[in-house]
């Protein structure tokens, strides 16, 4: 018996590479053998790619870990995981589906963080979450104990907040602080240091004292001012072409302006007002939202308020001290009533130049629209600072009302999304009066 191996250039497998024919040959017969290691790997891939369903095409048989992994898949992914009731798959197939059984679920989040990255088990929780409708599961202490903690969760953690009972809130709370304090170790050192380079910035004086000039920027602020400096008559000699005695090219700048540093105080120099909209599609913006008041509060030359809204005003600024209780404080979903909000906030504005409000908003507005521009309009002319972003957040480009968003950059207040890495930019641009640094200009058309 003889074995050959053919390449076929007209069949190619899914991935576009010419496949491999490998039979063996005996006196009258011709039977192919098992494929090739190569081939086996391949098939072993696309097994997993396309899931349970594929078995009997493929022609492969997962065992092992491999046989886990899918298994874990095909609960969540599977036909099972919604489209059957009881999960099944006929006569001899394999069951798929999470059902509302506590225990199985607690197995298979345990078996995702086993065989999967973080980063993939957050995105299968969340999936779990929408498609199964696991949320009230996690209303089980046992439940949130073995779940991975991200932004997403703790933003259905905080919609479930009334419906929470008390032997699961102690459990919640902890699993919201260990996300805040990640997420403070993250941004509050390069948050505080870009603030308070652009606060230092913005204090600058025009009549400093002698120890506060920044010789630098008074320098250049003068240069119209320069005054050569002509040498002693005759004093020119080999290598001094222009007969100064070595002074030609030398001068003197008069001061005319002098710029400096303001001496530091314990006032603030600037207020931030940071107005939230707590609508459930606002979720991650709360969360991080929350997390910088708390950074912003904590520095002595910033005086920040924060403020929450749906249909109602929350001002939960003395709470900045921990941002898990801001987040307790807050209550996911309803109505938006931004004009509502931005009155409030008007209201306890008293140094309107020296004022930052950053609405954080879809702009989906539920109160009356031209009210609301007007209220922005009327802060802007009096020098404040007004900056929207239509989402605060990892994720990519948000869902908001374009009107709006038009209506405001119109205004001369751009709305767009921001990355949380984005947000002390923006902020120090905004103390300092620059241009913001908007990363896409779509969104303010």
């Amino acid at each position: 018996m003889t074995t050959t191996t053919t390449t076929d250039p007209g069949a190619t497998d899914p991935t576009g590479e010419t496949m491999e024919r490998t039979t063996a040959q005996a006196p009258g017969t011709a039977r192919p053998t098992a494929p090739h290691a190569p081939d086996a790997e391949r098939l072993r891939r696309w097994r997993m790619v396309l899931g349970a369903d594929s078995a009997d095409s493929t022609g492969c048989t997962l065992t092992g870990q491999d046989a886990a992994m899918d298994g874990a898949l095909n609960a969540l992914y599977g036909g099972g995981a919604g489209k059957k009731p009881g999960g099944g798959r006929g006569a001899g197939g394999r069951s798929a589906g999470l059902g509302a059984s506590a225990p199985s679920v607690a197995r298979w989040l345990g078996d995702i963080r086993t065989y999967f990255p973080s980063s993939v088990v957050q995105v299968m929780q969340r999936d779990a979450i929408d498609r199964l409708g696991l949320a009230a599961l996690l209303l089980e202490p046992e439940m949130l104990e073995a779940v991975e903690a991200d932004v997403h969760l703790v933003g259905t953690l905080l919609s479930l907040n009334k419906a929470m009972p008390e032997t699961t809130k102690e459990t919640a709370r902890a699993v919201v602080r260990k996300v805040v304090e990640d997420l403070e170790k993250r941004l509050e050192s390069r948050t505080r240091a870009t603030l308070t380079g652009a606060l230092d910035r913005s204090a600058r004086i025009s009549r400093p004292r002698h120890r506060d000039i920044d010789w630098n920027r008074t320098i250049r602020a003068n240069l119209k001012n320069y005054l050569p400096v002509p040498g002693p008559a005759g004093a020119g000699g080999e290598g001094d072409p222009g007969g100064a005695g070595g002074t030609e090219g030398r001068g003197t700048i008069v001061p005319e302006r002098l710029i400096g540093y303001g001496r530091a105080s314990r006032s603030a120099k600037k207020d931030v007002v940071l107005c939230i909209d707590q609508s459930g599609s606002m979720a991650a913006s709360v969360v991080y939202a929350s997390v910088f008041g708390a950074v912003l509060a904590s520095m002595r030359t910033l005086s920040t308020r924060l403020v929450v809204f749906d249909t109602a005003v929350a001002d939960l600024t003395d709470q900045l001290d921990d941002p898990v209780d801001v987040l307790f404080g807050t209550q996911l979903g309803g109505g938006t009533d931004i004009n509502r909000a931005l009155a409030y906030c008007q209201s306890k504005i008293t140094r309107p130049a020296d004022t930052v409000v950053v609405l954080i908003s879809d702009l989906y507005e539920g109160g009356i629209r031209d009210e609301m521009l007007k209220r922005v309009a009327a802060m802007k002319a009096s020098g404040v600072q007004f900056v929207t972003l239509l989402a605060l957040s990892d994720e990519g480009a948000p869902a908001y009302d374009h009107e709006h968003a038009a209506a405001l950059g119109a205004l001369g207040a751009p709305a767009f999304a921001c990355t949380p890495d984005l947000f002390p930019d923006v902020m120090a641009a905004a103390i300092e009066k620059r241009p913001l640094p908007i990363p896409d200009k779509e969104p303010q058309q």
